[in-house]
């Protein structure tokens, strides 16, 4: 299949996972997830609908950046605090914020461009060493300190990759989790224009509706709209820490 074919086949079923589970399908962003993939490729998924692109490193969406146009970019992977400054006026939101020093880096960058960045706070759920991201038991915290300092940076979620697994269906008590966490979040009284939690990014190709199931509201999908990578995946990432 095409990568057209592809990704009009994964929405679909993002689609019927959000009916099946009471909700309105416009509510889940299907994100695609772009890492070593080519910007002929990624254009072939613009040209099929897609809107939302998600680069874990920030060297290749510089380097994507200026060919590839979608609608809004998205930096879904770890980010060092000195490369910051080169992708602040870049994306629409930061997903993986796991420190406060990460935080007050986006907050210095993002008000001396005059924006406020949205970001996600990562957490790392089964504490995998592999992976980055907080415990569950530091999410409040680290969103109360941002608040507290960061006038310039918006929170607007979590979130999280559950560990790999053979079956699918495992990551749905990892997903269940984050959801009661996530829901918890949205009872705290933050001012919204600091906090404003509206968003649960998890699932990926293997599991996204399940992650739908359990009430994300960004599905981060690469391989099955793109195929798979030149190298395998250890080649990019410890194992366990795929992003997609």
């Amino acid at each position: 299949m095409s990568i057209r074919d592809n990704y009009l086949e994964i929405l679909k079923r993002k689609d019927a996972a959000a009916k099946r589970s009471g909700r309105n399908p416009k509510d889940v962003m299907l994100m695609a997830v772009t890492k070593k993939h080519e910007p002929d490729e990624l254009k072939e998924a613009i040209d099929a609908g897609a809107t939302d692109f998600g680069e874990n490193k920030v060297q290749e969406l510089l380097s994507k950046y200026d060919v590839v146009h979608p609608e809004r970019w998205h930096l879904i992977g770890h980010l060092q605090t000195n490369k910051v400054r080169q992708i602040i006026d870049k994306v629409t939101m930061i997903h993986s914020v796991d420190s406060l020093k990460l935080a007050r880096e986006i907050n210095k960058r993002a008000s001396a461009a005059g924006i406020v960045m949205d970001v996600l706070i990562e957490i790392n759920l089964a504490e995998e060493e592999s992976k980055t991201g907080i415990s569950k038991g530091e999410v409040q915290e680290l969103i109360e300190s941002i608040v507290s300092e960061c006038e310039s940076v918006r929170v607007r979620g979590i979130m999280c990759i559950p560990p790999r697994a053979d079956d699918p269906e495992d990551s749905r008590k990892y997903f269940r989790e984050t959801k009661g966490i996530f829901e918890e979040l949205k009872k705290l009284d933050f001012p919204k224009d600091r906090a404003d939690i509206d968003t649960l990014s998890m699932g990926m190709s293997a599991d996204f509706e399940i992650a739908i199931e359990e009430r994300a509201t960004v599905v981060r999908v690469g391989q099955a709209i793109f195929g798979a990578r030149a190298l395998p995946d250890s080649h990019y990432w410890p194992e366990g820490a795929r992003p997609d």
